[in-house]
Formats: structure tokens, sequence, C-alpha cells
């Protein structure tokens, strides 16, 4: 057999029956090729005690075979130690406890390549909910019945932790499902490094958090924009019932700023001076201001009309890297979410929409105007062509909607007059 390569592995074809290349360079080393398709690097040795032993270095896809390679050295260097590197790994692994596996997963490069506002939101996760509830687990100690107690914990606001700020951390099922999809992926990671068995990866997997809400929800009927701008000029004013204003004027502003520009909440409360130009009507987010720039590596740019000019030019103004809307004293950040409900209370807006769902709208109004799925990409700083599609196939659906009654309108008003006639 030959040196076991890339080269080689993509020409391997899928066996009728288990199968394993031994690399004739490196002694123990080699690849087990299954019917299944799912095939792993594999070191054989014999121990101190002449026991034959097969560790899995990894599964073949998940690290280059260079990789691999070095590892089963490094088996083959504790070899010669007189250690026996399965009995060392499987000791490590009962040893390992979730919360270390969460602290190596936080210093490792898939954590550390991850967007700063995406860690940020990590750790409160992790701090606030995961650590707390299956921090103290063995690894060996993951499974179903333990992930899915605290899923309701976190569903059920119990047990929840202080996070990194020093606020108290709220549940609930949206809250549940997207920290355990973290912890699904802190448990893969652990598993591509060596760390996880796959029986904790599958426990994890095979517990049901159900599905998110509908973010789509949008404003369908023109008219809400009508409630909408009236009722947050209402709340930024002052009158003999309410002294003091129900909402801050530069929120309001945040708000209109998101419903006439499509951007997403966090672009425009973590929007600086130094992203705004006024006299060319932009706002230019370098990559890594906006969730799509760590892929795309490109700058998002924010077209602005006459009237989104004027709101920025409104605002107290200061020096680049002042943020435009700036937050409560004490606060990191402008928080935009507590502010958005009382005004789509207010407003009448439907129950279900949320910031994001004003995005949804103005990408939907987009299609409706006639605009190309090529358009809203540019327009939404979307990262590939598909996710702007799907508004084109609202539009055109909403269209033959639209035909539809039109088309019945008229052959009502033929059937009556045939009937007269």
């Amino acid at each position: 057999m030959a040196r076991i390569t890339k080269r080689l592995l993509d020409a391997a074809q899928t066996p009728e029956a288990r199968q394993v290349l031994w690399d004739d360079t490196l002694k123990g080393y080699g690849v087990i090729l299954r019917p299944s398709g799912v095939h792993s690097f594999v070191f054989s040795y014999r121990n101190a005690r002449n026991r034959k032993r097969n560790i899995t270095v990894a599964k073949v896809g998940t690290i280059a075979p260079e990789l691999a390679r070095r590892r089963a050295e490094e088996f083959r260097a504790m070899l010669l130690q007189g250690r026996d590197p399965l009995e060392e790994k499987q000791d490590a692994r009962d040893r390992m406890s979730v919360g270390g596996l969460i602290d190596a997963y936080c210093a490792s490069p898939t954590f550390r390549a991850k967007r700063a506002s995406t860690q940020y939101v990590d750790h409160k996760r992790i701090d606030g909910h995961l650590r707390p509830l299956l921090g103290g687990l063995r690894v060996d100690e993951v499974t179903m019945p333990a992930v899915e107690k605290a899923f309701r914990s976190i569903c059920e606001g119990r047990h929840a932790g202080k996070d990194g700020t020093n606020s108290r951390v709220r549940g609930g099922e949206g809250i549940a499902r997207s920290s355990i999809r973290l912890f699904r992926a802190i448990l893969n990671w652990g598993y591509k490094a060596g760390s996880v068995e796959w029986d904790a990866v599958r426990a994890a997997r095979n517990v049901e958090i159900g599905r998110d809400g509908r973010r789509e929800i949008i404003l369908e009927d023109p008219a809400a924009y009508a409630r909408l701008w009236p009722t947050l000029d209402r709340m930024v004013t002052p009158d003999i019932d309410n002294p003091a204003p129900l909402l801050r004027p530069l929120v309001a502003d945040a708000i209109r700023l998101i419903a006439l520009t499509g951007a997403r909440r966090g672009e425009i409360a973590g929007l600086q001076w130094r992203h705004v130009d006024l006299a060319k009507g932009l706002i230019v987010l370098p990559p890594d201001r906006h969730k799509t720039g760590g892929k795309t590596g490109e700058a998002r740019v924010i077209g602005l009309p006459a009237l989104e000019v004027e709101i920025l030019r409104r605002q107290p103004g200061g020096g680049p890297d002042e943020p435009v809307f700036p937050p409560l004293p004490g606060h990191a950040k402008l928080y935009l979410d507590a502010p958005w409900r009382k005004v789509r209370l207010a407003a009448g807006l439907p129950a279900g929409i949320g910031l994001h769902g004003l995005r949804h709208t103005f990408a939907s109004y987009m299609a409706m105007q006639g605009a190309q799925a090529a358009e809203i990409m540019a327009a939404l700083g979307h990262k590939d062509m598909s996710t702007s599609q799907r508004y084109i196939h609202w539009a055109n659906d909403r269209r033959q909607a639209l035909a539809e009654r039109a088309a019945a309108t008229i052959t009502g008003a033929l059937t009556a007059t045939e009937k007269a006639a």
C-alpha cells in the first residue's frame, strides 16, 4: 500500500465490505473504508501487555490526511515511551467535564474566528445557561434526559445564571433552542477534536427542541406604516398624561431607519459616525461590522434617500468612533427590543412581528416593485442569491393572488350581467 494522501482517498471507492488501507511509511497508520461511506483514520498497535489496540484518529473529511498522520505519529511516539495512547485518551475523556470542554471550545480557533458580536451572544448563552445547567457533568454523562432537562429549565427560566455583563439572564423557548444548538456545536467540535464520543453528540442531536417561530411575518398592509409613524411621533412627545416621553427620540429614529433601509437591528444599534457619509447619502459598514462580512470580506453599502439623511442629520453628532444612537449611561449598546414591543402594541401591529420583520417587509416591497434578486441581495447585504430569491417568489405569489381576486371581481360582474340579460 502507498502513502495515504488526499488524492488516494479521493480515488478510493466505497467497498462492499469493510476494508482497511494501511500506510506503508508509518506503521500502524491506516484508513478504514466502510460500505456506509463513513471512513476513519486509524492507528493500530500492541501495547506493553501485547494487547492489540485500535484508536480512531478522526473521521475522514473532518481533518486533512497529513494532520491525521501527525496525530498518528504522536501516538507512535507515546508507544515508544511505553505509554498506551488509547488508554490515555479514554482516561482524559473520562476526566473531562462539560465545563472543561466549553473552556477548550472558547479557546479554540473555531470560536475565535467568529465575529465579536457572535462571541458576545455565545458567551451569554454559555454563562447564563449551559455552564450552570450542564457544566458539572462529565462529557460521558451527556445523555438525552440530561439535555432535555436543561432545555426545559431554560424554557421555564429556571436556574438562569448571570452573564458576563452582570445582568439577569432570561429564559424562554427561543433562548432555549439557541442555547441547545450552541451546545450541539460544542459537542460536535469536541468530537472532531477527539475529546467527545459520538454517543454524546447523538444524544444532544436527538433532543426535540422544536422550530423557531416565523421570522418572515411582515407588514403586508402599507396602512400599517400610516399607524407606525404617528405612533412613534406620539410616544416621543410629552403630554399632560405623560410628562416624560414614552420613547427616547433617538430610539424612535433608530426604528425609523431600520424600517426605511431594511438594515439589521445590530447594524443600526452599533452604527458609528465613521460609517456615515451624509454628503453622499451612504452608510458604509466594514466587513467586521455586518453579519456576512466575515465570510465575504466585503463592506456593506446602504443607500440613504432624503428622509433617512434627514433622520441622521438631526442626531446630536460626535467623533468618528462615537455611536450615532448612543445607549443609556452604563449600557454597552443600544437596546431596541423592549421599546419596539411598546411601539408594536401602541400601533396595533401584528403580534409576531419583530424589528427583523421590518427588514423582511422592506425586501418584500422591493420585490413587489419589480426589484430583481441581485438588487435585493445588494440592498439587504445577503451573502447568496438564494436568500434574496425567496422575496421574488413571495412577490410573484402575491401578484398571482391579486390577479385571482381581480379576475373573480370581473367574473362576478360578467355573471351578474348575463343573468340580467
